[in-house]
């Protein structure tokens, strides 16, 4: 599908980088004429489920523990309203607007499938919300991921009952003062859909999905940053032969070393010491397709999940059609839960090994780079406490790679006696890799000061293109400065990915092959 085409909800299959710029408003959602009369058919379902007095889970009996009392029919709209004021208990700050985005698009690409009860008249509501840019505020904690993210997912939707906060044209207004401005009025429930807004694994995928991303960016440039790293030590280029790899194949490892041998293409600082007499280099630059590989395996494993669930239902009941209504448990985030867990761990890793890259560069161990990476030492400190920081870092995540999905707390009165503390994995996973972002960025700066040294000599086309992109924002150093402005531009080049774009344009234009036969596989879109 190309770019700024329209995506069909409940029918077009959606992945990570689909439901990012459907949240970015970069492409249009839609629901098709065939779609809506499918989601009136299970919406109808549950008015003949009420106006029949059949007991059926929330729908017309209590939720939870709560399940065996029974709910009049004209109780069952009140129900429904209760149950997202009730659940609304989420604390801490609210989640970044883009993830708030996404569970708006998680939801409403579940809900069109047909299997909800959900109403014409309470979906276009949520599509308004996302076609206008109002997006309510969501607190970050208090879900458990087990019925689905019950708190998270009734802020999401206080908005549609004038209740709550909402982030609508620059400004944080409530609820009631967004009516107001725009017209509209409360939405009033049906029987089941408050139940099938805030059951559901939207608030974990979303979190999965902003992961996929920033894991994959951290990917790219651990491994455009080795190679500059390994240029700027001399590293071998042996040990990302295809003939070794062959010899234990798996897919991540194949791919990063072909990446890496294609990124020292034509460099003539690789030509300048093939002879050398150092036999092997240390594990963080001889090992990179290893570990950078094992790393790729644990985001691949993430996406493909996470693939399965974006196009899932996951709330509860789940109505099949008139005879069959099922109280079952696809709202349990289990299955994302271990996954981001793994992932947390793995772009953990990248940040571990990165490090020690940084410090091998500091040492002065690399025939031509001066110790700390500066000439003038004593008087000047050079690139030492630069080290400190990745190395704080990297100890951070290692405290934030316990596995959240290894606990379980029983909640609603014993009814929901394990839980998949998914909902944590997934903000700890976001943490972790943005530390891996500034460890990256400080092992750029470092890298760079490396390759300087190597001049004359020049590297091949692609890493000499992202020495200048670096370049552009810091420049050299030949005296101790305030690092901490380096630091922050190497962030920045890392997050807006200007040295990705600048590999593939020079790669490109040169007409290096950057692709590996595991290429599409490792891509987010």
């Amino acid at each position: 599908m190309e770019k700024n085409s329209v995506f069909y909800y409940g029918e077009d299959r959606l992945t990570a980088g689909l439901a990012l710029s459907l949240a970015r408003r970069e492409r249009k959602g839609e629901i098709r004429e065939e779609t809506w009369k499918r989601i009136g058919e299970s919406h109808e379902v549950v008015q003949q489920i009420v106006d029949a007095g059949e007991p059926v889970y929330g729908i017309n009996t209590g939720f939870g523990p709560l399940c065996t009392t029974s709910i009049s029919r004209e109780e069952t709209r009140i129900l429904q309203k209760n149950i997202l004021q009730s659940h609304s208990v989420g604390v801490g700050d609210p989640v970044d607007p883009e993830i708030a985005g996404l569970m708006l698009v998680l939801k409403i690409h579940s809900l069109a499938k047909g299997y909800s009860g959900i109403s014409e008249a309470t979906l276009k509501r949520l599509l308004w919300h996302l076609e206008n840019d109002a997006i309510p505020v969501v607190p970050s904690k208090g879900s458990v991921g087990a019925s689905g993210d019950l708190a998270p997912l009734s802020h999401l939707f206080l908005p549609l009952l004038g209740l709550g906060k909402v982030q609508y044209k620059g400004e944080v207004i409530t609820g009631e003062r967004l009516l107001e401005r725009t017209g509209m009025k409360p939405v009033e429930l049906g029987p089941k859909e408050g139940l099938a807004l805030i059951n559901g694994t939207q608030f974990i995928a979303s979190h999965a999905v902003k992961v996929l991303d920033g894991f994959h960016n951290c990917l790219t440039h651990a491994d455009i940053i080795g190679a500059m790293m390994i240029e700027g030590l001399q590293g071998s280029i042996k040990p990302f032969y295809r003939e070794l790899h062959d010899l234990r194949p798996f897919k991540g490892t194949q791919h990063v070393a072909k990446r890496i041998k294609s990124l020292l293409e034509g460099s003539e600082i690789m030509e300048d010491h093939i002879d050398c007499e150092r036999v092997q280099d240390p594990y963080s630059l001889r090992c990179i397709p290893q570990v950078h590989g094992a790393s790729r395996n644990a985001w691949l494993h993430l996406k493909e999940l996470l693939e399965v669930e974006l196009n899932s239902v996951t709330d509860n009941p789940i109505i099949i059609d008139r005879d069959l209504t099922i109280s079952g448990g696809n709202f349990h985030g289990q299955p994302l839960a271990m996954a981001l867990d793994y992932a947390c761990l793995a772009a953990a890793e990248l940040g571990n090994i990165s490090d020690r890259r940084v410090y091998l560069a500091l040492e002065g161990n690399s025939p031509g780079i001066p110790k700390l990476l500066m000439k003038e030492t004593g008087i000047n400190s050079g690139y030492m406490i630069l080290q400190y920081t990745s190395a704080a870092l990297a100890s951070e995540n290692k405290t934030l790679c316990f596995p959240a999905s290894a606990d379980s707390i029983p909640t609603s009165l014993g009814q929901e006696d394990h839980v998949s503390m998914g909902s944590i994995s997934g903000r700890k996973a976001l943490q972790v890799i943005e530390n891996v972002e500034k460890i990256l960025a400080i092992e750029l700066l470092t890298a760079a000061q490396a390759f300087e040294f190597r001049k004359p000599l020049r590297s091949g086309a692609i890493l000499e293109k992202v020495h200048m992109e670096v370049r552009k924002r810091v420049s050299f150093a030949s005296h101790d400065r305030v690092f901490a402005d380096d630091i922050e531009a190497g962030i920045q080049l890392i997050r807006e990915r200007s040295a990705i774009e600048a590999v593939k344009a020079i790669s490109n234009k040169k007409g290096y092959s950057l692709k590996t036969p595991f290429s599409k596989e490792f891509e987010v879109y």
